[in-house]
């Protein structure tokens, strides 16, 4: 089942909701925002069809990737080819929209496979349509991710950084250590609203940020107290997984799950 809705957030940004499920509704939808002529992110590209009916009714310029993950960038190539939009994104997303690697069941199954596109360096900031735009470099939930300020109104288009304020789990190759560094990093800005590539906050966004960094940092603390009481990673990972993830770590052949988030923490201590 496919889902699509359009959201008006504001004059000038246009948000579309994106979701694909295998059998009824999907699990997880992603959003992309266009301002003006310029799209963040673009989806899975299991709903390219749609994707493509909305980037002909509303022509793209450049298309801005916070990284390469299949459900930001599953419609890269095809918007380039449609519109002659420039992919602009990290140059570590340009090593990896060139190098396309195999992705795991469960990501062909829910969002499918990104396909091979050229991606033009970010400058510092890109101004146009009256917006001027910020690129801030945020690892650790991936190596290229980053973000996009809207100075003038204080949005922030953060991708995957935000998700939610006490999240579940973590993919196998995040680093909580780089994710609250990252946390800090955009603290330092102005800001009130997020485009999260998830999960939208339209007010209090910077409160929102807050809270998540407190709760990794709370998380990081208590692995080095249990460290510091000689207790093995297994031990750790037993004390601490609430178990809350079991469904989506089963689906993703433990890809995703809470214990990577305190094997992260583990290795950073």
């Amino acid at each position: 089942m496919k889902t699509v809705t359009l959201h008006r957030y504001h004059p000038e940004v246009k948000g579309l909701e994106l979701g694909y499920g295998i059998i009824g509704r999907p699990l997880m939808t992603v959003h992309c925002y266009l301002v003006g002529d310029t799209l963040i992110d673009c989806g899975q590209s299991r709903v390219a069809a749609e994707m493509r009916r909305f980037v002909r009714a509303n022509p793209v310029k450049r298309l801005l990737l916070t990284h390469h993950h299949e459900d930001h960038s599953g419609n890269a190539a095809m918007i380039a080819q449609t519109c002659g939009a420039v992919v602009l994104g990290h140059r570590i997303t340009a090593q990896k929209m060139q190098n396309i690697r195999p992705i795991m069941p469960y990501q062909h199954l829910v969002w499918g496979q990104s396909r091979t596109v050229d991606v033009s360096p970010l400058p510092p900031s890109l101004e146009f349509n009256g917006h001027r735009f910020l690129a801030i470099d945020t690892p650790g939930h991936s190596k290229d991710h980053t973000v996009y300020l809207e100075t003038r109104h204080g949005w922030l288009f953060s991708g995957d950084l935000y998700l939610g304020e006490r999240i579940k789990f973590f993919r196998s190759d995040e680093k909580i250590d780089l994710q609250i560094r990252s946390l800090k990093t955009v603290l330092r800005h102005d800001f009130e609203i997020l485009f999260c590539g998830h999960n939208p906050v339209l007010k209090d966004g910077k409160e929102k940020i807050r809270r998540k960094l407190a709760y990794l940092e709370e998380i990081a603390g208590n692995v080095r107290q249990l460290l510091s009481m000689g207790l093995p990673e297994k031990e750790i990972v037993r004390r601490m997984d609430p178990k809350k993830d079991r469904f989506i770590k089963y689906f993703t052949m433990g890809n995703a799950c809470f214990a990577n988030m305190v094997r992260s923490a583990i290795r950073a201590a």
